[in-house]
């Protein structure tokens, strides 16, 4: 997602519609390692996509990851909400796939829906023709920042390999960004960093042999 400082990166954005607690702490780690190897932000600020900043606010599925993630080695900040996915307090917001889509095409609607209007109004009256025509490198700096072309995909995290998916409605420009990602993905060595640390949580999630007996 574009921001005034940069990108906040979301996820799951679609690909797991139902998920458990388990899920999304995995995906909160992705989101980290994928934030500082291919975005090279250090130490991430991952939060948790709900319904209010307190830790009692929302579902049971939040709640139980919610403390998950605050007994974690990740930068949790805690629970954020629709807002912070453009105000550049957070770089990682997880959550489930079903309402990662949902806030993703609601964000691509209005910054269509936004840049409609800015035309419509600026085209009632020569005066203001006038200054948009002076304003036009301005206007187009700012519709390439909101534009899905010019980020060509998003890739799909926890496989083995490099898959970038675009947009269904993608044009050539799109294309084209598209696998720019995927070759900033492949050389950024994101994949073995991500499996490094996969490893590393499932051991911390296995029982040690004293525990188990």
């Amino acid at each position: 997602m574009p921001r005034l400082d940069g990108r906040t990166v979301i996820l799951d954005v679609g690909a797991n519609a139902s998920c458990k607690a388990r899920h999304l702490e995995e995906f909160a780690v992705m989101g980290k390692v994928y934030t500082s190897a291919v975005l090279h932000t250090p130490n991430p600020r991952v939060g948790l996509l709900s319904m209010g900043e307190e830790e009692t606010k929302g579902d049971d599925l939040t709640r139980e990851v919610h403390d998950v993630l605050k007994g974690s080695s990740l930068n949790f900040i805690g629970n954020v909400e629709g807002g912070d996915l453009f105000s550049g307090r957070v770089d990682v917001i997880v959550t489930d796939g079903f309402t990662g889509n949902v806030a993703l095409k609601a964000s691509e609607s209005l910054a269509e829906s936004m840049m409609h209007l800015i035309k419509e109004e600026l085209a009632r009256t020569p005066l203001r023709t006038l200054g948009a025509l002076l304003s036009r490198g301005a206007f187009r700096a700012v519709q390439r920042r909101i534009d899905p072309s010019e980020y060509g995909g998003a890739p799909l995290l926890g496989v083995r390999g490099c898959c970038v998916i675009g947009h269904g409605r993608s044009n050539a420009l799109a294309v084209k960004q598209g696998i720019r990602a995927a070759a900033e993905f492949f050389t950024s060595g994101v994949n073995q960093r991500i499996e490094a640390e996969l490893r590393t949580l499932a051991a911390r999630k296995e029982p040690t042999a004293a525990e188990s007996r």
